[in-house]
């Protein structure tokens, strides 16, 4: 069965190519496509740099444990810890 084409591991079928070329022959709402954007949402008018930083496990551990607690993300975590920091 070499040389099938997989889309993240799964295979693509003849069937889901007919569904994509029927979809695609009816057409798209390109506004709608416009709208939706890519990747991750913005967080200010200009790009974010995206910063390396080494935690120890215990570190980690203890940053999840409140980033859980507080139902936000380690990134909202440490943004939110620098801004305060830095103030």
């Amino acid at each position: 069965m070499g040389g099938e084409e997989t889309i993240n591991g799964v295979p693509v079928t003849e069937k889901q190519i007919a569904a994509w070329a029927a979809e695609a022959e009816v057409g798209y709402d390109v506004e709608a496509l416009k709208r939706r954007g890519r990747g991750r949402p913005g967080r200010g008018a200009e790009p974010a740099q995206v910063v390396a930083l080494r935690l120890t496990a215990d570190e980690l551990a203890a940053l999840d444990a409140r980033a859980a607690r507080e139902h936000k993300t380690r990134s909202e975590l440490i943004r939110e810890a620098i801004a305060a920091y830095a103030a």
